[in-house]
C-alpha cells in the first residue's frame, strides 16, 4: 500500500524519531511539511494518509479517490472532515491518551514555577542580590506551599484524572467539574462556577466544542480569586484572549500559564503576548521525546490493526 506522511516535521526534532516503523507499513513517502495548496498533490494516489495538522477537506478527499485510511498524529481530529470520510468509506483513526503523563507534568511545571518562583530567585542571585543580603536567606518574593491549596480541574478525562492524582499527592484539595458524573470519583465534583470560585489553581482539560468555545471569558474570570492562577493546555479556542489579557492587566487574577492559542503559530497581534504575568509556551506540553515516540507507536499500531481488518481508535 502507498502511504503519504504529510507533516512529519511536526512530530520529530532533528530526526530524533526514526521512520523505520512507518517504512514497514508499506511504500512510504515522508513529506516534512505540507501547505493546503500542496495537500492533494502530496497525497497523490496514496491509500493511507498520515498527518498531524494538515486539513483534509471534502475537496481534498474528492481529489484523492484512492484514500482508504486517514491516521492522525494527535488526539484531536477537527482537521479532517470526519462525516464525509465516513460517507466515502474512509476509516479515520486518532491517537488518544498518548500525552497524559507529559501534559500533566507540564501542568505542575507551571504550578511549581508560580508557587516556588525559581526563575525569579535565579535572576536575583545572578544579579548579585544574595551577595548583598544582610541575612543568610534571601526571600523578598513570597513563595507558598501547595499543600492545602485548592486545585480545580475542568474536564476529567485521562489528563484531568492524572493532574488530580498528582495534585492530591502534593496535598492539594481537588475539585472537579465535568460534563458527566465520573464513577467512583474520590474528589469533590461540582458545577463550573463553584469550581472556579474555590480555585487557587484553575486548569482546563476540556475539548473544544460549541459549548466550550470562549468559555474562559470575563464572566468566568469574575468568579475567580484575585490570587488564583489559570492554566490552559486544552485548546486555544476555549479562551477569549482579549478578556483574559484585560483581566491580567487589571490584576483581576494573579497569573496565567497557557500552552495553546486560538491561532498557531502565534500571531504578533495576540492580546496575551504582552499581558502581565502571562507565561506562554509554544504548544509543547505534548512534545517530550518519550511522548512523541509513543504517539508514533500508536499511529503505526492503528494502521496495522486496520490492515488486519480490526481498526482501533476509530473516530468515524
Amino acid at each position: 500500500m502507498k502511504i503519504s506522511v504529510l507533516d512529519w516535521y511536526t512530530v520529530t526534532i532533528n530526526g530524533d524519531i526514526p521512520t523505520t516503523q512507518l517504512e514497514e507499513l508499506g511504500d512510504v513517502k515522508i513529506i516534512p511539511l505540507t501547505t493546503h495548496e500542496e495537500t492533494a498533490a502530496n497525497i497523490g494516489d496514496a491509500d493511507i494518509v498520515l498527518c498531524n495538522k494538515v486539513i483534509i477537506t471534502k475537496e481534498i478527499i474528492d481529489a484523492c479517490p484512492n484514500i482508504k485510511y486517514i491516521g492522525i498524529f494527535a488526539t484531536g481530529f477537527n482537521n479532517v472532515d470526519i462525516a464525509y470520510a465516513a460517507e466515502k468509506g474512509i476509516t479515520v483513526c486518532n491517537a488518544g491518551q498518548y500525552s497524559t503523563n507529559s501534559v500533566a507534568q507540564q501542568i505542575f511545571a507551571y504550578i511549581l514555577d508560580r508557587f516556588n518562583r525559581i526563575r525569579d530567585y535565579d535572576i536575583a542571585v545572578k544579579n548579585g542580590e544574595w551577595e548583598s543580603s544582610p541575612t543568610f536567606s534571601y526571600f523578598p518574593v513570597p513563595t507558598y506551599e501547595l499543600s492545602g491549596k485548592t486545585l480545580s480541574i475542568v474536564g476529567f478525562g485521562s489528563i484531568g484524572r492524572r493532574v488530580a492524582e498528582i495534585g492530591s499527592a502534593f496535598g492539594m484539595n481537588i475539585v472537579v467539574n465535568t460534563r458527566t458524573q465520573p464513577k467512583d470519583c474520590p474528589y469533590e465534583v461540582t458545577d463550573l462556577y463553584t469550581a472556579v470560585e474555590k480555585a487557587d489553581v484553575l486548569t482546563f482539560h476540556c475539548p473544544l466544542t460549541d459549548k466550550t468555545a470562549g468559555m474562559i471569558n470575563s464572566e468566568l474570570i469574575s468568579h475567580m480569586k484575585s490570587s488564583a492562577i489559570l492554566i490552559n493546555t486544552s485548546r486555544g479556542g476555549v479562551v477569549n484572549e482579549a478578556d483574559l489579557a484585560q483581566a491580567l492587566n487589571s490584576e483581576k487574577i494573579a497569573a496565567v500559564y497557557i500552552d495553546v492559542l486560538e491561532k498557531e503559530p502565534m500571531s504578533p497581534q495576540t492580546p496575551l503576548k504582552g499581558a502581565k504575568n502571562c507565561v506562554i509556551t509554544p504548544h509543547t506540553a505534548w512534545a517530550p521525546f518519550e511522548t512523541r515516540q509513543r504517539l508514533v507507536d500508536i499511529v503505526c499500531e492503528n494502521v496495522r490493526a486496520w490492515q488486519k481488518g480490526s481498526p482501533q481508535n476509530k473516530v468515524n
